[in-house]
């Protein structure tokens, strides 16, 4: 394997450094590290050409952080990864689908992102569960409410739900082969887009990927400066979501608290740059607006007005009898599921998986400092909406930080020619997990390929093991209880 640091996250690796093995080796590799207690971050097909396709692994190793990356050719078939490594099992259908490359034994082999069907044209299949008193219910995709399209199949015993099946991909948008050729003018946009609530942290992954790869250095206010964008994104994402989960169990006061203080959170966002999502901050070199000093003092003081409102408003959920009855012992995910699954950020921390890329791989937007890492341990909705509020209250202690002092330096640095034929790779702690960018050029240095892992890819799979044993009445909650997003997905 080739091996990269921290310190060099999104730093390029020549193409040729990259060790091509024979698949058996390429298998082993990736699961002696799983065995270790490392995890798999990405698997994906990088080219076809006559002797095969191309598949690149990626590693993380959070003791030493640092990323491994592996690659090998499979012509045809190849054995699957996905019995032995239960996190590779959404990776390998996306590569049948999207290189016609069969993982041979993946247990449950069909389209990912083409719901009409994928290679070789067959149609979605899903399991079915026989016995006496044994049903099926179908959900979706076109939802009673403003809400994304998804396909929900439960598989019930009465009101237990056996087993949900989920099948997305009703708005593949083709994000990933928009960025081919990139940077252009578009691309910055494209990928603010992906997820429209997680602007900020896909933005830094890109950038974070274009300065690796033309060797730039953002100065230190800008660093700053991102930091802030993405954790009042967070922020305001994780006290919305709490208000949220209020109106699941009709409980008004905290959703209509916690819905103004989201909007209160998203305001400050505006402030800083004139979008409540954050559009047009982040860019390739720095940032695009600096706010100044009084703009970051009043941002601060404003903050702290809302963390006491906040308090407050947490304070009516967890005092509730009937909210925390509802909450807890619902919609269990266990820590073993959670990491062979590789579910990540709140919902696996939630579990006790204890694992956040703003401390493993910090450099170079957080440098030597990140909010403090929060883990839980039950698993439950109680304890993945009171992950979401250690990690809100964290997410407010840091801000003081670079809001007092976000450093020297200018906004936002030139941006040179990147680097040709070369692989980088990207991470970054989003709201709702870690977001994986990876980037390879051709020889004139322009993106030849290009690929996005939202937390949501991995996460959607945990809902489901969530929802195993459940009342299907609960499955609302339980949904949003981790507030996945489907256009994340459906790159």
């Amino acid at each position: 394997m080739t091996r990269f640091l921290t310190t060099g996250n999104a730093v390029p690796v020549p193409k040729a450094a990259i060790p091509v093995v024979a698949v058996d080796a390429f298998r082993s590799a990736i699961l002696s590290a799983v065995a270790l207690g490392k995890r798999l971050l990405l698997l994906t097909g990088l080219s076809r050409t006559g002797e095969g396709t191309q598949l690149l692994g990626a590693i993380a190793d959070d003791a030493a952080g640092a990323i491994d990356l592996v690659s090998t050719l499979v012509g045809e078939t190849y054995p699957a990864l996905t019995p032995d490594c239960p996190a590779a099992h959404s990776f390998e259908r996306e590569i049948y689908e999207q290189w016609g490359a069969r993982p041979e034994g993946h247990p449950w082999l069909k389209p990912l992102r083409s719901p009409s069907g994928g290679p070789p044209g067959e149609q979605t299949r899903f399991f079915r569960v026989s016995g006496a008193e044994v049903h099926e219910v179908a959900v979706g995709p076109v939802h009673a409410g403003i809400i994304e399209p998804g396909h929900f199949r439960f598989n019930c015993h009465g009101e237990r739900v056996l087993h949900l099946e989920i099948a997305l991909g009703y708005q593949h948008r083709g994000v990933e082969t928009a960025l081919h050729g990139s940077p252009h003018k578009r691309s910055i946009h494209l990928v603010e887009t992906v997820a429209g609530d997680t602007t900020a942290g896909h933005a830094t992954a890109y950038c974070q990927l274009i300065e690796g790869l033309s060797s730039t250095v953002c100065s230190p206010r800008a660093n700053a400066l991102r930091v802030v964008a993405l954790e009042l994104e967070r922020i305001a994402n994780h006290i919305g979501d709490l208000g949220a989960l209020a109106g699941d169990v009709g409980f008004l006061p905290a959703a209509s608290y916690c819905g103004r203080l989201r909007g209160d959170v998203l305001n400050l966002t505006a402030l800083m740059c004139g979008s409540r999502l954050g559009r047009g901050w982040v860019r390739p070199g720095g940032i695009a607006h600096d706010p100044g000093v009084e703009t970051l003092v009043e941002v601060k003081g404003r903050l702290a007005e809302a963390e006491r409102d906040m308090r407050n408003a947490v304070d009516l959920l967890w005092r509730s009898s009937s909210v925390r009855a509802r909450f807890e012992r619902t919609g269990i995910l266990t820590r073993e599921a959670a990491v062979d699954l590789g579910v990540t950020g709140p919902p696996a921390r939630a579990s006790g998986v204890n694992v956040d890329s703003r401390r493993e791989f910090r450099r170079p937007t957080y440098g030597e400092y990140h909010p403090v890492v929060v883990v839980g341990d039950r698993g439950d909705v109680f304890a993945r909406a009171l992950q979401r509020w250690r990690e809100t209250e964290s997410s407010l202690v840091f801000l003081r930080r670079p809001l007092g002092d976000p450093g020297g330096g200018d906004a936002v640095a030139s941006v040179g020619a990147l680097a040709p034929n070369s692989i980088a790779l990207s991470l970054v702690e989003g709201w709702r997990g870690e977001i994986v960018h990876l980037g390879v050029t051709d020889w004139i240095g322009r993106l030849s390929h290009y690929k996005i892992v939202d937390p949501s890819f991995r996460n959607w799979f945990g809902l489901a093991m969530a929802m195993r044993g459940e009342a299907i009445s609960d499955f609302p909650l339980c949904n949003k209880s981790f507030n996945l997003s489907y256009c994340g997905h459906d790159l």
